[in-house]
């Protein structure tokens, strides 16, 4: 059905309409093409964390699926006839429905925020007619609908190890129609929670709301399930850092070399540079990891080489698995990456393979196998991002990690006041599932905590 730009009126133009084909492969200034990949092959365990959201007056919770690798933020609404109302994750899921919140607004598809993500002005734009938008993803699903503002509820920290509920008004995709979303299967979520460095994330929005600075960090329990996922300035434990690569749609870095175990893999010094792509992705919406091929292919054959008797199969065609009994951090190397300004990310056996019927599977994906607009990109996801604390500091153009105990705590610094206050993990359980020791291929819940000053000013958030 059409919407308006206002919450009473109904315009005669759907919004989705003015969707241009520029917009909808979206390559205007403000989108980059998202970066979610297929998590996994059916029946193949995956990786997913997501994150519990208020949205609205009076809140509703959302589920909602952290992701560095693309921008906005979406959840499904009543609109929307495909989208599911059930998982099997034990958890509510809720279409969003405007008009049951008093704070909620449409965006007009003349507004500056509309004008921004698409390039400029829509062909057809007229008044009262809403801001359309439509997401396609790197492995084609797709979700389209229009421009909402409300206010979206979160934890302030308060005091250490202390929150208090907060809100603040974000933009946001309202979704009316989905494809072949890997979030519309049997372990479905509300949406995703974008969190790119284009200015219509979520960061972005609230920073220029001049509430946080652009900074964030995840830490990604691996062993527990849980972790922890703050806004604000990281002052313990202390992290290197790499500069992003200028001029770049995501979170680019520049790798420098790639060893496995005591050996260094010969490689080309432009091998991750792919056309206009320059540098390695890092994005907590993606499961495994994407090498190029002239990279993927000695490291898994110096990986298998290390017991000459395994067993390999091919599983769904793309997953290199074998049978193994014993323990596979004493049979296999650790694979460490190299990357500008001495930072390493080291990847242990336990954490590159994962275990599927009986046999365990390697996480390495060979990009050379992608689509041409994928081919030979280098992009490292949860698989490598897990039990480290990854923390993104856009103020400086910088991203940097360290090996981390993601059940413990951090200290964030709140830079308007100086003072300092731990942030702790958090677990919210799912009825459908049980933490065993690979709860790490299990979905994974993360409680987004969110740094808000107040304004004197307007006593908001105070």
């Amino acid at each position: 059905m059409p919407f308006s730009a206002s919450s009473t009126s109904t315009p005669a133009k759907n919004p989705l309409s003015l969707l241009s084909k520029h917009t909808m492969i979206a390559a205007s200034s403000e989108f980059s093409p998202a970066l979610i990949f297929p998590w996994a092959a059916p029946a193949v365990p995956m990786l997913l964390y997501y994150a519990k959201i208020g949205i609205g007056t009076p809140p509703k919770d959302y589920y909602v699926q952290v992701d560095t690798g693309s921008d906005i933020m979406w959840v499904n609404c009543i609109q929307c006839k495909d989208c599911p109302t059930r998982s099997s994750l034990g958890i509510d899921l809720t279409l969003y429905d405007i008009k049951d919140s008093s704070t909620g607004k449409l965006v007009g598809c003349d507004e500056g925020f509309c004008l921004e993500v698409n390039g400029g002005p829509l062909s057809g734009c007229t008044a009262n007619v809403s801001c359309p938008y439509l997401q396609i993803y790197a492995d084609g699903s797709s979700t389209a609908g229009y421009f909402v503002k409300d206010n979206v509820q979160y934890d302030r920290v308060s005091g250490d190890l202390q929150t208090t509920s907060s809100n603040g008004s974000v933009i946001f995709g309202c979704g009316a129609t989905q494809s072949d979303l890997s979030l519309s299967g049997e372990e479905a979520l509300d949406g995703i929670l974008g969190f790119g460095k284009s200015n219509s994330s979520v960061i972005s929005q609230l920073a220029s709301s001049g509430r946080v600075k652009k900074m964030f960090a995840h830490c990604l329990d691996g062993t527990n399930g849980g972790g922890i996922f703050a806004i604000g300035h990281v002052v313990q434990p202390k992290v290197n850092m790499t500069p992003l690569v200028p001029n770049q749609p995501h979170y680019n870095v520049n790798m420098t070399a790639v060893q496995v175990g005591r050996t260094f893999l010969k490689l080309p010094n432009d091998v991750f540079e792919i056309g206009d792509r320059k540098g390695t992705i890092i994005d907590s919406g993606t499961t495994l990891a994407y090498l190029p091929e002239m990279v993927y292919e000695p490291l898994v054959s110096k990986i298998i080489s290390q017991q000459p008797d395994l067993n390999v199969h091919t599983v769904h065609g793309e997953y290199t698995c074998f049978p193994y009994s014993e323990s596979v951090d004493d049979a296999f190397p650790t694979v460490t990456f190299y990357f500008e300004n001495s930072l390493h990310l080291k990847v242990y056996p336990h954490e590159y393979l994962f275990p599927f019927e009986g046999m365990w599977c390697i996480g390495w994906q060979n990009s050379g196998m992608q689509s041409s607009d994928r081919k030979n990109l280098t992009l490292l996801g949860d698989l490598v991002l897990s039990n480290k604390l990854v923390v993104y500091d856009l103020e400086n153009q910088a991203i940097g990690w360290t090996e981390y105990n993601c059940s413990s705590n951090i200290k964030v610094k709140d830079e308007k006041t100086g003072t300092v206050h731990l942030v702790g993990s958090h677990y919210i359980s799912s009825a459908s599932h049980s933490k065993s020791k690979w709860s790490i291929f299990l979905l994974i819940i993360l409680l987004l905590h969110t740094l808000v000053y107040c304004d004197a000013t307007t006593k908001n958030d105070c």
